[in-house]
């Protein structure tokens, strides 16, 4: 698993690093000189794992650490956004897309960024590469792909295979040893047979086979875990028939795909047939998969499903599976070579639509499940959704592609707890796609609902408006009353928003009158949401209390805690605006929890906002600025804005704690703040966080958060200096110096020279 830390998200290494030396260096050489370089080669060569170790040793100083986003599993290049996001340990969640929330967040930052398998979407890659180094100048990008990315400044570095041993027989076998082929072989048969060695006397077999496999490290890996059961002169002799069938009997070497396709088919030849079976229909997921989705996906007549296990542990210990721990929980994957090679065994086979259509009715229906259970038992489902959401993504596309639009209607209608929690953004993409596709033929009550839904949280009323009332019009056409009655309640949280009171409170009094009469949790449940949210946005805080109260009691019945979560933020929101501290502190302090729980960014930032009002109330003015610089970054994290009631009492808070401190001292503790990790911003707004905690969560966090030219600059601003007179002490354009001011506001979470200066002399004494 990946590192989840300010420092970067590299995949430690589970098998040893061999070989590679000149290609190391090169890139760190070129990495100096160019902000973007490519390693191009065919699939199998080591790419991957030669720019994970290259990040690894440049990420040390790098001052933002160095990320991995692996696109392999990602079919759909309007995507790819998404993927650096989640990559990055962002959140999906506010109103912006995902490439403007990359180029705001990546902006200032100092950062090296590893893309991943980018052959499939060469285009939008270099679209997004591009983008992003226009944006943010201390950005560098590693990219691995079968082929350039043919952006402007790219540096192409070819990865060749590994050095093949010397085909002179006579070479001595300590020198044999040092070959990097040969290394690589004998280390992959030692772990997988636990007694392999090289010896004179299989020392021919093994240089042979590592010629034959042209120095390709898949497929020397694929050949050595069959030290299990064959003698290195056993492969050697059945891989060489095969290569001699390909080349006549030639010694000519083949082309390098050919090579790797050929290890593979080797492989695969020599699996049962269950086996087989099992492999080829392995590759409808498109991303990572447990054994229960390929037991209700790949298995039936022929292939029964006590056997499922035996067989995915023969394909593990192949080395053409991957294992990999989420959260305790073991899944796979594919290689993305064996995956192809897998679908054209499929595809061979006359399987591929009868798999796919399997794929396709497992999710819907588990995704059904999602949206039933999820009310009560979201903390378990999200993770389900998240493992398998790359395969999710690939069945919705499969939806538009082959017109089975009402399927994928369903399936997106489904998600919305996802969405809303996870990936607002992709959520409304794929719902108005699909709709799009559907035309006028069917108002589709639901998916009109989760799309106005999605407006709701992104403060968009302009789409939220048409949405719902599609939504409304249809529920009425349905005859459905608790779908109804909760179309009425999101519409008039919507028509609130746009500004339309009247329209407001027709809609809410009617949903009322329905739910009343219903006995429907969720129908009830909407209804004091949009009385509570209604109430803020009116400003009347006596109607919010009351109706978040019932709301929250309805919802610790249920066990709902996505809407507990929502009317406990009601509550502190309101008791923030109206200054009752006891209360806010305490609805601020268990939403918070909950919002942790759930990992609801939004939330988070919302309710630590809410406990730094808190804090300023109870006279704790510098807790209260490291809480707002907390609430600041968590909130440029998940690309939100402050809700709009909140906002005004964020901003009395953030005066009077200015008022009450110095401005270094004010200026410094927002700093501190700003650079808390979420868990530690959550730890201390909870008041479970020790200062010596918080001291070291900033120490490691960045020593120094700025780069020696910011610092310079920094330095400068706190003598006084104005923007002309720092470029004349610097020898730089007055341009030049207004970027670097920018950076370090941005860098620091400020809005003002001042606050530069005062951080400066508080970091800076004497």
């Amino acid at each position: 698993m990946a590192r989840r830390s300010t420092s970067g998200n590299l995949p430690a290494e589970t098998t040893s690093f061999i070989g590679r030396r000149h290609e190391l260096a090169e890139t760190r050489r070129r990495l100096v000189a160019a902000r973007l370089v490519t390693l191009v080669g065919p699939g199998g060569v080591g790419k991957t794992r030669l720019a994970i170790r290259a990040a690894a040793d440049l990420g040390h100083g790098v001052r933002d650490g160095a990320w991995l986003v692996q696109l392999a599993e990602l079919r759909d290049g309007a995507l790819i956004g998404n993927a650096v996001l989640a990559a990055l340990d962002l959140r999906d969640q506010g109103v912006a897309e995902p490439v403007a929330r990359l180029r705001s967040y990546i902006g200032h930052k100092e950062m090296l960024l590893v893309l991943d398998n980018c052959e499939h979407l060469l285009q939008p890659a270099a679209v997004l590469t591009s983008d992003l180094l226009r944006a943010a100048p201390g950005l560098r990008v590693i990219a691995t792909s079968r082929e350039p990315l043919s952006v402007e400044g790219e540096h192409v570095l070819p990865v060749p295979p590994l050095q093949l041993p010397s085909s002179d027989g006579d070479e001595p076998l300590d020198r044999v040893r040092q070959n990097e082929t040969v290394r690589l072989f004998v280390e992959r048969a030692a772990a997988a047979s636990g007694s392999f060695e090289l010896t004179t006397a299989n020392q021919d077999a093994v240089v042979e086979l590592c010629r034959r496999l042209d120095g390709l490290p898949l497929g020397i890996e694929l050949a050595a875990v069959r030290t299990r059961a064959l003698s290195a002169e056993q492969i050697r002799d059945r891989l060489g028939e095969r290569f001699d069938l390909l080349t006549g009997g030639s010694r000519a070497a083949l082309p390098r795909h050919q090579t790797l396709l050929t290890a593979i088919e080797w492989s695969y030849d020599l699996l049962i047939p269950a086996e087989r079976m099992l492999l080829t229909r392995l590759c409808v997921f498109a991303g990572r998969f447990a054994l229960e989705d390929v037991t209700a996906v790949c298995v039936w007549e022929d292939l029964p499903p006590v056997t499922v296990l035996d067989h995915l542990s023969s394909l593990l210990d192949k080395s053409l599976v991957i294992k990999e721990d989420v959260a305790g929980a073991a899944c796979y994957r594919l290689h993305e070579t064996m995956r192809e090679y897998a679908r054209l065994k499929l595809r061979q086979a006359g399987d591929e639509v009868v798999v796919e259509r399997r794929c396709t009715d497992y999710h819907l229906r588990r995704c059904q499940e999602f949206a039933i259970e999820g009310r009560h038992r979201l903390l378990e489902w999200l993770p389900w959704v998240e493992l398998r959401i790359d395969t999710i993504r690939g069945v919705l596309r499969r939806t538009l592609d082959d017109a089975d639009v009402p399927t994928g209607i369903r399936m997106a209608t489904y998600l919305m707890r996802y969405w809303i929690t996870r990936a607002t953004t992709e959520g409304v993409r794929w719902l108005d796609e699909l709709l799009a596709a559907a035309g006028e033929r069917r108002a589709h009550s639901g998916a009109y609902f989760v799309r106005g839904f999605l407006a709701v949280l992104q403060s968009d009323p302009a789409a939220a408006v048409p949405a719902l009332e599609v939504c409304v019009r249809a529920a009425r056409e349905e005859g459905q009353p608790e779908g109804l009655s909760r179309s009425l309640s999101m519409a008039s949280i919507a028509a609130g928003m746009a500004g339309d009171g009247e329209s407001s409170s027709r809609l809410l009094d009617e949903a009322r009158m329905i739910a009343d009469g219903l006995g429907d949790l969720g129908a009830t449940l909407m209804v004091r949401q949009a009385e509570a949210l209604d109430g803020l946005l009116e400003g009347n805080l006596a109607a919010v209390g009351p109706a978040a109260a019932e709301g929250a009691r309805i919802s610790r019945e249920a066990g709902d805690v996505y809407s507990l979560e929502m009317m406990l933020m009601n509550q502190a929101i309101a008791t923030a605006m109206s200054g009752d501290l006891r209360e806010c502190e305490l609805r601020s302090t268990e939403g918070l929890r909950i919002a942790d729980q759930l990992d609801d960014r939004i939330a988070q930032c919302y309710l630590i906002g809410c406990l730094a009002c808190c804090a300023v109330g109870r006279g704790e003015h510098r807790r209260a600025a490291q809480l707002l610089g907390a609430a600041d970054r968590v909130r440029a994290e998940a690309g939100a804005s402050f809700h709009v009631g909140l906002a005004p009492a964020l901003e009395r808070a953030s005066r009077s704690a200015r008022a009450a401190l110095a401005p270094a001292t004010f200026a410094s503790d927002f700093a501190t703040g700003h650079q808390l990790t979420r868990r530690i911003a959550s730890r201390t707004a909870l008041r479970e966080a020790a200062p010596a905690t918080v001291d070291a969560a900033v120490a490691s966090s960045t020593a120094q958060p700025l780069s020696r030219r910011g610092a310079e600059v920094a330095r400068l601003i706190a003598e006084g200096l104005t923007n002309k007179e720092i470029g004349a002490r610097l020898f730089i354009s007055e341009r030049t110096v207004e970027s670097h001011v920018r950076t370090v506001l941005n860098t620091l979470g400020f809005s003002s020279r001042a606050q530069i200066a005062g951080w400066f002399a508080s970091t800076h004494p004497g």
